[in-house]
This record gives C-alpha cells, structure tokens and sequence, in this order.
C-alpha cells in the first residue's frame, strides 16, 4: 500500500496545477467599455436629474413637448411619481392636473366639494411656485351650488404642452399653505423643501387646471452629443413623425 501512493500522489498534484493554471469558466471577465464611435457622447445617468412630484389628485407631465410622466394613480391613496429626467435648457414645463369631481356636476362623493394642489421639485432647483402660468379649464360646482350643481368647462388648448405655445394671458399660479392642502404621509417621505403648493385662484371650485414653466440655465451645455433616433410619436402628446415619401408607381 506504501508503494502506491506516491503513484497515486503524483497525477492529483498534476490535475491540482492544471486546474489552477486553467481560467474558471464561472467567472466572467469585466466588461470593457467599447471607445466612442466618431466622436460621439452617450448621457449617463449622471446626467439625468431626479424629480418628484404630488398631485390631489392626478396628474401628467409634458417636458419640451414630450409626455414625461403619468400619475399611475387616478384617485386614491395620494402618491408621490419620481422620475428621472435628462436635462435639456431651456426647458418648458407643462403640466394637467385634476382634482376628483364629476364632469357632470363638479361634486365628489354625491354632494361634497373637494380640493386640489400640486407640488413640484426637480434636483437642478427647478419648485413649484407662483411664477408658473395656471389656467382653468373645468370649474363647478358654479356658486358651490350642490343642490343643483352646474358646471363650466372649456376646451383644452391644442399644443398647450409645446414649447412654442403662448401663454401669456394665463394666469400666475396661486401659492397655498401646506396646512391648507393637508397632504397625507408619502408628501414627507420625499425632499419638497423650497417647493410651493400651487393651484388656479379657487383651490376647490377649479377641477382641471393647465400648468406651465420655463426653466432658463444660462450658460448650460449638453455633455453628451447623441440624439434618440426611435421613433415615440405614437405616444400622446407627441410630436407626430415626418411623413413617409409617397410609394414608387408601380412598373407598366
């Protein structure tokens, strides 16, 4: 038996070398970011800018004329969106936010009169405040008549959220206490510090108000030098695609 280990000692000493010497096929070699192609920058996520926003009770963001973000709830509970933005100045801002009423009569539960409010904050300064432009499209009940409810509503601008549209005969945004919105607990769990509760002049009557904002950074330049190349025109609030050529007639 003495004989025979060094016989078997050995092989598993030369299987030991080589299985050390051998790369493990487990491990992945780092990933090596490839070089710019021509020159061109890609943004990174640093970037990008945070932002959050709470609305009593819905809202959607349009930034640049692009739709941005969505409220995923409509009612209840209140919820607080966060998003991530890529930055570019100057930056129009245009936001719809509703309070829960009927279209019908501007009521909420049956008879009673709610309220609205949102607030806004984005990493690079940007709070809401009253130098937004508000305008109310839908307003009741009339008088805060809910025995016989009545309301007044208009339609919406077209291209209210391009970066073009006028809206210097809108209305500033009227600022409101945080104790006059009450808002309920996710308006703590995030950073709304310098940012004002805004609405149009009446906080309970106006249902649907137009909100918008252009942000200036004087100075400000894009670091990276690429352009989406997907096409999202099928998305509201978007600008629609150049049209296609027309076909080539067909051959006699």
């Amino acid at each position: 038996m003495n004989r025979l280990l060094p016989l078997i000692a050995v092989p598993l000493c030369i299987l030991a070398i080589a299985a050390q010497q051998q790369p493990r096929q487990n491990q992945q070699e780092p990933r090596r970011r490839k070089p710019p192609q021509d020159g061109i920058v890609k943004p990174a996520m640093s970037d990008t800018i945070h932002g959050s926003v709470y609305a009593d009770n819905w809202f959607a963001m349009y930034i640049n004329g692009k739709l941005v973000a969505v409220d995923s709830i409509d009612f209840l509970p209140h919820n607080v969106v966060s998003l991530d933005i890529l930055p570019e100045y100057p930056m129009t801002i245009a936001v719809i936010a509703k309070d829960n009423a009927d279209p019908k009569t501007g009521c909420e539960y049956g008879r009673s009169i709610g309220d609205g409010g949102i607030v806004i904050k984005f990493a690079d300064g940007t709070v809401t405040d009253a130098s937004w432009k508000a305008k109310c499209i839908f307003h009741g009940p009339i008088d805060r008549d809910t025995a016989n409810p009545k309301v007044r509503s208009e339609p919406i601008p077209e291209n209210w959220f391009a970066v073009d549209f006028d809206d210097s005969k809108w209305e500033n945004a009227t600022e409101y206490t945080q104790e006059r919105i009450d808002p309920k607990q996710p308006f703590f769990e995030h950073d709304f510090k310098g940012a004002k509760w805004i609405w149009s002049g009446d906080l309970d009557l106006d249902n649907t108000v137009l909100f918008r904002k252009k942000i200036e950074k004087p100075g400000a330049k894009r670091r990276w030098t690429t352009k989406p190349d997907l096409d999202t025109s099928f998305a509201p609030g978007t600008a629609p695609a150049a049209p296609s050529a027309p076909p080539a007639p067909a051959a006699p």
